[in-house]
């Protein structure tokens, strides 16, 4: 029975993991072992923070509407309370965006959960 030479193959494999840590420091882009792992790590660092980055956003989100609130006479808890309470259905995201770029129309809107 013949041999059959595994080095083809191997090298194969190898060369998959390193394509895939190209833009790594250091030896992790260039040795297999190293290389293998700090894909592996990527890929859960990713799946983890594509979740986080939703609460990033809405804490963001919360702050630009506090910033935009205070000088209004209001804090942030109390508006997004009081938004409740008037049955006013605008997501942090829109009220977000509004303070930034349309604050005068957002200004009416926090008169309005005011009154």
């Amino acid at each position: 029975m013949s041999r059959a030479p595994r080095s083809i193959p191997k090298r194969k494999r190898h060369k998959k993991w390193i394509k895939r840590a190209k833009g790594f420091r250091g030896r992790r882009s260039k040795i297999f072992k190293l290389a293998k792992e700090a894909v592996l790590k990527a890929g859960l660092y990713a799946f983890r923070d594509r979740r986080k980055k939703k609460t990033v956003f809405r804490s963001q989100w919360q702050m630009h509407i506090n910033a935009a609130v205070r000088p209004l006479g209001m804090t942030y808890s109390t508006f997004i309370h009081a938004m409740r309470k008037n049955n006013v259905q605008l997501d942090r995201k829109v009220l977000s965006e509004l303070a930034e770029s349309e604050p005068e129309i957002f200004a009416k809107v926090v008169e309005k959960v005011k009154n």
